[in-house]
């Protein structure tokens, strides 16, 4: 699971097949191609000015992973030095926005100016909805997160629409809006880490590793969890787990987190008294914690798509909807400030504020709405910290209403949020491990973290089952994609029926008579042959065997052609293909250049098909085992 642009809950950012690589004589051609989704070339941001690195150091880092493992150590430090200035920018812009000061938290706030809390949010969105209007006009191109470039693109990303989507998250959480930074943090980090990658020349799978190197440090970084940021790489982006991968990755999350140390930036810290020991019978409310914060975490995934669907009937322009969106969250707001931004001061304070179980209900439903309409309005961000915080609130909630209804055995407040917080997370962005290191880390406490990764594992058992889908997936799922998590499946699009047939085709005309066809085709010189009309556009196909069985000489090969409907395109890919021949019930079927022109350009056999595929499926396996 997962949800975030490189945070597994970015308000998306996209797909498209890549084109080119995979086969062994293509691999290296293709580590260079600079095809976007649309398919169209252009130029690689900065290549100019990066270029890649000295044909010395490229030949070291491809031949020996303690060098991978150093260029991982650089991605931490950028990605680290990224963090904390995406960090103190956006505490800057709120400090001047709604005057608070360098030690306060937006979220934090008791109260703030009436007027500032309804106008900065929504003049912010419309400064958003202008400016991304100016860039969709100057940059057409359609950016992707980490988990799509390592599941279809082979970990390519490009480091200026990643610039975009840092600005656009820097603006939307400025502003007020309710979502976090880790989307941006994710999303840069990533993306120095492509850009670095492309730069060593680095095989897809390393490229792969890298680009989770510095999703990794992004989340060690802004939570001081490097654990946590190195599984948050294993499960949402990467996709797999190794010994092999392990150390770039740890390395990666351990320079960030030392790098925002030393920079002096805020850290994600929770005070809250943790009990040393979790009865046996707590865990019976802890399990059914864990499911109610998985039904609630699909109602806010429910929630965004429902608002998104909401605004676009509406007919309102887009870039006008996050000014209204912003109008929206500055009205909640006025409530309280909770609401705001991503919910990091906030959070803090519910770990030790006693809230009435009413206050609760009702900040739980504010936020999930807030949060909705800022991503379904059209604000750049994710919903990492938002999930975080409304499952701490929706623990507390049910710690009060389990006092409440009896006295005799009731959980722990703390111990309710700091499990309704993890709980929640996995089931908006996946991750069971990432969040149950996360409490580890918060805490110390291994009897926390075994209660916390229990209600961990019933939330994504039950996302998985009755929803299926984590924020990011089920949005690429929205968008027609078939992404369930980072796995690579992108070398299926580029397996093409293009790259798979064989050019060579033996063609006869429609009008030929049986008699002819079998001199010119003697038993075992062929075993298909394509007809063309007298068009020479594509008809049919015949097998010779069946020709030499007709007794009639003079009858037509037109009479005994089969498929003539069924036709193969070149940019087909394997999956489509077996498809086809399925449906066919064909050994083989003729490709053509076009439905229309209809003019055949080569013959692929399922046979061939079905031992690519093999191969490639083989060869995926291998680079997951380290074999």
């Amino acid at each position: 699971m997962s949800a975030s642009s490189g945070d597994p809950t970015l308000a998306a950012v996209s797909n498209a097949p890549l084109q080119g690589e995979i086969a062994a004589g293509d691999q290296e051609k293709t580590k260079t191609d600079t095809r976007l989704p649309t398919g169209k070339r252009h130029r690689r941001p900065f290549s100019n000015v990066v270029g890649h690195a000295p044909q010395v150091l490229r030949a070291l880092v491809r031949t020996d992973e303690i060098w991978l493992v150093v260029l991982a150590a650089f991605v931490g430090f950028f990605t680290g030095v990224a963090v904390w200035l995406m960090t103190e920018a956006t505490q800057l812009v709120h400090q001047i926005l709604f005057q608070i000061g360098p030690n306060q938290r937006l979220s934090a706030m008791v109260e703030l100016d009436s007027v500032l809390t309804v106008l900065v949010p929504a003049v912010g969105g419309l400064a958003l909805g202008l400016l991304t209007l100016v860039i969709a006009k100057l940059y057409r191109q359609r950016t992707v997160d980490p988990i799509e470039a390592n599941a279809l693109f082979g970990g390519r990303m490009s480091m200026t629409g990643s610039l975009i989507v840092v600005l656009q998250t820097m603006i939307s959480n400025g502003v007020g809006a309710s979502i976090g930074l880790e989307a941006g943090y994710t999303q840069i980090g990533a993306a120095i880490a492509s850009r670095w990658g492309y730069g060593f020349r680095l095989r897809r799978n390393d490229l792969r590793l890298l680009v989770g190197c510095g999703a990794a440090a992004a989340i060690a970084g802004a939570f001081n969890a490097p654990l946590t940021g190195a599984f948050y790489a294993f499960e949402l982006v990467i996709g797999t787990y190794s010994l092999g991968t392990f150390a770039p990755v740890a390395v990666s999350a351990i320079v960030s987190m030392s790098v925002v140390h030393m920079l002096g930036g805020a850290q994600f810290e929770i005070e809250a008294m943790v009990p040393t020991r979790i009865e046996a019978l707590d865990y019976i409310p802890i399990l059914a914690l864990g499911m109610l914060c998985a039904l609630v975490g699909i109602a806010i995934m429910r929630g965004v798509t429902i608002t998104e669907e909401l605004f676009r009937k509406s007919r309102v322009s887009p870039w006008l909807r996050p000014a209204i969106g912003g109008l929206a969250v500055g009205l909640l707001a006025l409530y309280t400030p909770a609401v705001l931004s991503s919910g990091h001061g906030a959070l803090g304070v519910v770990f030790g504020a006693a809230y009435p179980l009413r206050y609760l209900a009702i900040l739980v439903v504010l936020k999930a709405v807030a949060s909705a309409i800022s991503i379904g309005s059209g604000f750049r961000g994710g919903l990492f910290f938002a999930s975080l915080f409304l499952g701490a609130l929706v623990g507390k909630a049910f710690a009060a209403a389990m006092a409440a209804v009896t006295t005799a055995h009731a959980v722990s407040p703390v111990v309710c949020a700091l499990v309704g917080m993890s709980a929640l997370a996995v089931g908006v962005i996946g991750g069971p491990l990432t969040m149950g290191f996360l409490a580890l880390e918060a805490t110390g406490s291994l009897p926390m973290t075994a209660a916390v990764l229990a209600a961990c594992v019933v939330s994504a058992l039950t996302v998985r089952r009755t929803f299926g889908y984590s924020f990011a997936t089920w949005r690429f799922h929205l968008r027609g994609e078939a992404i369930r998590s980072a796995v690579d499946i992108g070398w299926m699009r580029t397996l093409t029926v293009e790259r798979m047939m064989r050019r060579e085709v033996r063609t006869v005309h429609e009008d030929m008579e049986v008699v002819t066809f079998k001199q010119d085709f003697p038993l075992g010189a062929a075993q298909i042959v394509v007809v063309l009309d007298d068009e020479d556009r594509y008809a049919g196909i015949v097998h010779p065997a069946e020709v030499h069985a007709d007794s009639d000489d003079h009858h037509h090969v037109e009479l005994i052609k089969h498929h003539r409907d069924t036709v193969l395109l070149p940019g087909m890919t394997i999956k489509e293909a077996v498809a086809m021949f399925e449906n066919a019930e064909s050994d083989a079927l003729a490709v053509v250049d076009g439905a229309d022109t209809r003019k055949v350009i080569g013959l692929l056999t399922e046979a061939h098909a079905l031992r690519r595929y093999s191969e490639e499926l083989d060869r995926r396996r291998r680079e997951l085992s380290g074999e």
